[in-house]
């Protein structure tokens, strides 16, 4: 059995990140609005941009979790396979990473 994690972009220009076993019967729920307490129903129409196929269940739950918590210009740089933009979108830039934390050598050793 095959598994899909798909982006819809939304008519509000969201993106909504989902899971199922059967993207065509997925996608015909999303935009006839057949669960009004779904993200999308007040957001159609959608546009089916991007979907991953899988053969093990568990890993198309672990990527969609994953991207769920994707800023969107995470999402793109994945959608479009921009993996340099991808990478230093991922990097830690705050203060305590260890790129950017200038500790000065010998303090805190004694």
């Amino acid at each position: 059995m095959e598994y899909f994690v798909y982006i819809l972009e939304c008519r509000d220009n969201s993106l909504y990140v989902g899971f199922t076993n059967d993207l065509t019967r997925r996608m015909i729920e999303h935009t006839s609005g057949l669960k009004t307490d779904c993200y999308t129903f007040k957001r159609r129409p959608v546009i089916l941009k991007h979907f991953i196929t899988f053969d093990n269940p568990n890993d198309a739950i672990y990527w969609e979790k994953k991207l769920k918590k994707w800023s969107r210009a995470k999402k793109e740089a994945f959608m479009k396979k921009d993996w340099k933009k991808l990478n230093n979108l991922a990097e830690c830039k705050n203060a305590t990473s260890h790129k950017y934390n200038k500790r000065k050598e010998g303090r805190g050793n004694k």
